[in-house]
C-alpha cells in the first residue's frame, strides 16, 4: 500500500491557498464567522430511516415527491431513473488504457512551475492577461500600463471559459472569459497595499469583467490563437453598464443615489463560474463580490459577510458607490448571474434577479422535455445552499432575430428553488467518512420553492426581498446547509446532475454542524461530488435522488470513495471545484486549494459502464496557480490558469513563478490549450 500523500504545511491557509490568494480572491471569507447561523436541520439528521433511494438511482424505481414546507409525504411510479451501474472487479493499469475519452497516462502530483500533461501531449498558450483584443489597445507594457489600455485587453485572473462556434468564419471560435479578481501585489511594482494610487485602482477595474475574443484554430493540431481586433471582440470591466431584469429590478432595495430607476449597474464583480445556454449566450456567476464594499453593518449586510471597516483594495476611496455608509444598496446590485450575448458586441449584458443574489458559481441550465431551461447553481460558501430555477417559457428553435429576442427573456421568468437534502443511514455517520452499512452516502430531496415572479412563497419575506437576500429565503424554508457548493454541471448524456462540494474545514468544530450523509467527514479538507438525479428525469421536478458521487483525498485513506471503483486504480484528487463533461460522457473536474502537497490540477473520471469511477489526472498547473474554467472538446482541452505564483511573500520584485513566460518576465494569468501531438482526439 502507498504511503498517504503529505498534507501542506501548517502554514497553508484556507484548504490550501495561500494567505495572498484569500485576502484577494474572497477576502478571507474563510476565517471570517460563518455567515450562516441558522438553526435549519442539517442533512441526515432529519429523518432516521428515511425511505432509500439507493433503488431509484440504481435500479428501475421512480419517485415522485409531492412537498409541504420542503417534507417528503409520497413516494410512488414505477419509471426508470437511473439505468443500473455495474462495478469494476480487476486493477486498471492507469496507463493508457481506460473508459473513451480517459486513455492517457495520468500525469503523478507533482509541484512543478509548469503546466504538466501526458506524454504524447503538447500544450500552447491562447491568451495572457494584458494582450490587446480591441482595436486601439496596446501591447502590453507591465510597467507603463494604463486603465485606458487594460479596457482594450484581456483582463486578469480568467476563471469561466466558453467556447461557441462562429459561423461563416472557418477555423474560428468565439472564446468567452470571466475574470474574477485582481491582486495588485502582483500586478504592480512597489505596490502598497494600504495607499493604492487612483491610476491602480482604475487598472484593476478595467481588468475585472469579462473578455470575448475570437480564436482561430490550427488546422493539424488543437493549437488556438488570438484574432485581434475583430469586431466580435469585447471587454466588459467594473465600469460598464450592466441591466437588472426580472421580477426585482427597479426594487426599492435596488435604488441608488447614481440610479434612482434601480435598473442600471455599473460592473460586473468577482465572476467565478458559470454556463452557456443552448440558445447561444454565457452565464456569469458573480460570487464574492462582498469584499469590495466598505464600512458596512449587521443593517446593511444581511447575512452576505460584508466588512464593517475598509475592504483590501481601498476602492471606496475613489468611488462612493464602494462605501455601504454612502450608498447602503450598491452591494444588491452584485451577487446574480450575469447574461451575455457574445455574438452582438452592442449589447448590454443583464443581470438576471430571477436567479437570486447570492455568491454564484456556476448556472448551467439544461431543457425539459418541453423546451423550458432549468439553470442550476451552487452558493460557494460553508453551510450554504444548492438551488435551481425553472423557467416558465420555452425556448425558441433557430437563430432568427424574433427567436433570439424571445430567448433573451427566458431567464426573467419562473419558479426559484432551494434544496433540502435527507440521507437514508443518519445513524451510520460518524464523521470519519466510513460508508453506511448499506455501502453508500446517499438519499432523497426535495425543491423548496422560494418565488414566482412577484410572488413570494416563503412566509414573512415580499418576493423583492426573496431575490436580493435570497440567502435569507433559504433560512427560512430550512434549505440543507452544505460544504461549499460550487460548480454544478448536468450530464448531456444521462441528465444527471453534478454538484462540486470543495471543501469545508470548519466542519464538526465546536458551535458548528457535525458530519452527515451528504458531508460524512469532519474537518472536511478533500472535499466531495454530489450526483443527483431528478424524479423522472424531469429537470423541472419537485423531488430529486442523490448519492456521493466522489469522496475526494489519498486513494490510500479509508475516508475516500471513487463511486466503488478500485482505489489503487485512480489518482488522488483534492478541492473538487469546476467542473465539465466531454463528448464521451466523462466528467472533468478542476481543483482549488489541493491539500495533498501537490499542484492544483485537472482530473477526469468515467461516470457510466464498468469503469464508473475511475479517474486520472491530465494536468497540473504552475506554482501557486488554480485550475480553472475547463473545457473539453474532442481535439483540445482548454483551461484557465488562474492566480499563477500567488504565493505568501510574492511580489512583481520578488515573484514565486516564472510562468508562463519565463525568469525575468511579470507573471501572467493565461488560457491554455492542451491537444495530442499526432492530432488525434483527446484520450482516444
Amino acid at each position: 500500500m502507498r504511503r498517504l500523500l503529505p498534507l501542506l504545511s501548517p502554514n497553508s491557509h484556507g484548504g490550501g491557498r495561500s494567505a495572498l490568494t484569500c485576502r484577494y480572491r474572497c477576502g478571507d471569507a474563510c476565517f471570517h464567522e460563518v455567515p450562516n447561523t441558522s438553526d435549519n436541520e442539517y442533512v441526515g439528521d432529519v429523518i432516521a430511516g428515511a425511505l432509500s433511494r439507493r433503488s431509484v438511482m440504481r435500479t428501475a424505481a421512480a419517485v415522485t415527491v409531492a412537498a409541504t414546507a420542503g417534507t417528503a409525504v409520497a413516494v410512488q411510479g414505477a419509471q426508470e431513473a437511473v439505468a443500473a451501474e455495474p462495478r469494476a472487479t480487476g486493477r486498471t493499469t492507469g496507463r493508457t488504457g481506460g473508459a473513451r475519452g480517459l486513455r492517457f497516462a495520468p500525469v503523478a502530483p507533482n509541484k512543478d512551475d509548469k503546466v504538466t500533461v501526458p506524454e504524447g501531449y503538447a500544450q500552447s498558450v491562447v491568451i495572457r492577461w494584458g494582450e490587446p483584443i480591441l482595436r486601439g489597445a496596446p501591447a502590453f507594457d507591465a510597467d507603463k500600463q494604463t486603465a485606458k489600455a487594460q479596457a482594450g485587453q484581456f483582463g486578469y485572473n480568467n476563471d469561466f471559459l466558453s467556447l461557441l462556434p462562429l459561423r461563416g468564419e472557418y477555423g474560428r471560435q468565439l472564446l468567452v472569459a470571466n475574470h474574477e479578481y485582481t491582486d495588485e501585489i502582483l500586478m504592480f511594482k512597489g505596490y502598497d497595499p494600504e495607499n493604492p494610487t487612483r491610476e491602480q485602482v482604475e487598472i484593476a477595474w478595467a481588468a475585472h469583467g469579462l473578455s470575448v475574443v475570437v480564436v482561430q484554430e490550427e488546422h493539424r493540431s488543437g493549437k488556438l490563437s488570438p484574432v485581434t481586433r475583430h469586431p466580435l471582440n469585447r471587454r466588459l470591466t467594473a465600469t460598464s453598464e450592466f441591466e437588472l431584469t426580472g421580477p426585482a429590478a427597479g426594487s426599492d432595495l435596488l435604488k441608488t443615489g447614481a440610479d434612482p430607476a434601480g435598473r442600471t449597474v455599473l460592473g460586473t464583480l468577482n465572476n467565478c463560474a458559470g454556463g452557456t445556454t443552448p440558445w447561444g449566450t454565457t452565464l456569469h456567476g458573480e460570487e464574492n463580490f462582498n469584499q469590495y464594499f466598505a464600512n458596512g453593518s449587521s443593517a446593511t449586510d444581511k447575512r452576505y459577510g460584508i466588512g464593517s471597516g475598509a475592504t483590501e483594495r481601498k476602492w471606496e476611496r475613489f468611488d462612493p458607490r464602494f462605501d455601504v455608509r454612502q450608498e447602503p444598496n450598491e452591494p444588491h446590485r452584485f451577487g446574480w448571474v450575469v447574461e451575455l450575448d457574445p455574438y452582438d458586441p452592442d449589447s448590454t449584458p443583464r443581470k438576471r434577479t430571477a436567479l437570486g443574489r447570492f455568491k454564484h458559481e456556476a448556472a448551467q441550465p439544461r431543457l425539459t422535455a418541453d423546451g423550458r431551461p432549468v439553470v442550476y447553481m451552487g452558493d460557494d460558501e460553508r453551510f450554504d445552499y444548492f438551488y435551481k430555477f425553472v423557467s416558465s417559457k420555452r425556448m425558441m428553435k433557430g437563430s432568427s432575430r424574433r427567436a433570439r429576442e424571445h430567448n433573451l427573456t427566458l431567464l426573467d421568468e419562473g419558479t426559484l428553488y432551494v434544496a433540502k437534502l435527507t440521507g437514508d443511514s443518519p445513524q451510520d455517520i460518524d464523521g470519519t467518512g466510513k460508508l453506511p452499512n448499506d455501502g453508500e452516502f446517499d438519499g432523497s430531496g426535495v425543491w423548496i420553492p422560494l418565488a414566482t415572479g412577484d410572488v413570494s412563497h416563503v412566509p414573512g419575506m415580499t418576493a423583492d426581498e426573496v431575490y436580493v437576500f435570497t440567502r435569507l429565503a433559504g433560512d427560512k424554508v430550512g434549505a440543507t446547509k452544505m460544504d461549499r457548493p460550487e460548480d454544478v454541471e448536468p450530464s448531456p448524456r444521462t441528465g444527471r446532475v453534478y454538484v462540486a462540494l470543495t471543501n469545508n474545514s470548519n466542519r464538526g468544530k465546536p458551535g458548528q454542524p457535525g458530519a452527515d450523509e451528504a458531508n460524512p467527514r469532519n474537518l472536511n479538507k478533500h472535499g466531495q461530488v454530489l450526483e443527483l438525479a431528478e424524479h423522472w428525469d424531469d429537470p423541472a421536478s419537485d423531488g430529486f435522488a442523490w448519492r456521493l458521487f466522489l469522496v475526494a483525498g489519498d486513494p490510500d485513506d479509508p475516508a475516500t470513495y471513487f463511486a466503488g471503483y478500485p482505489k489503487d486504480a485512480v489518482s488522488p484528487i483534492s478541492c473538487p471545484d469546476n467542473v465539465a463533461f466531454d463528448p464521451y460522457g466523462n466528467l472533468w473536474i478542476s481543483t482549488d486549494g489541493n491539500q495533498l502537497g501537490s499542484h492544483d490540477g485537472l482530473f477526469a473520471v468515467a461516470t457510466q459502464g464498468e469503469r464508473r469511477g475511475e479517474l486520472k489526472q491530465f494536468l497540473t498547473v504552475p506554482a501557486g496557480a488554480e485550475t480553472c474554467g475547463p473545457i473539453i472538446q474532442e481535439r483540445r482541452v482548454v483551461v484557465a490558469v488562474q492566480h499563477p505564483g500567488e504565493i505568501d511573500g510574492a511580489s512583481v520584485e520578488k515573484p514565486a513563478s516564472v510562468w508562463p513566460d519565463g525568469p525575468g518576465r511579470i507573471v501572467r494569468p493565461a488560457v491554455v490549450t492542451v491537444y495530442r501531438k499526432d492530432g488525434r482526439n483527446i484520450g482516444v
